[in-house]
């Protein structure tokens, strides 16, 4: 069982940043894939970012590609996303989630997830 807890979210102008943290409890994290999705008003769940357990393997979607980064340090339990340039089409519910089976673009490979932080981008 693992449980996650985002943080990092609030409001900020367009083209500035924000560095979202998720907190995962659980001696298991670092056997985990890790994912960012988020949830705008009226729209589904999309794939942002993912990270495999030893960060050798990084997926990115196409609109957050060059912009957001994500890093996690295993010692911690804790993984980022680090958003650069931000637009007003990133304002959005953002949450983590764990992948015990192998790092992933569907949400529906992800076993947890954390309750979201909201992100608005302001213009």
């Amino acid at each position: 069982q693992v449980q996650l807890v985002e943080s990092g979210g609030g409001l900020v102008q367009v083209g500035g940043s924000l560095r979202l943290s998720c907190a995962a409890s659980g001696r298991t994290f670092s056997t985990y894939a890790m994912g960012w999705f988020r949830q705008a008003p009226g729209k589904e769940r999309e794939f942002v970012a993912a990270i495999s357990w030893s960060s050798g393997r990084l997926y990115y979607a196409d609109s957050v590609k060059g912009r957001f980064t994500i890093s996690r340090d295993n010692a911690k339990n804790t993984v980022y996303l680090q958003m650069n340039s931000l637009k007003p089409e990133d304002t959005a519910v953002y949450y983590c989630a764990a992948d015990p089976h192998g790092v992933g673009v569907r949400s529906t490979e992800y076993n947890y997830w954390g309750q979201g932080t909201q992100v608005t981008v302001s213009s």
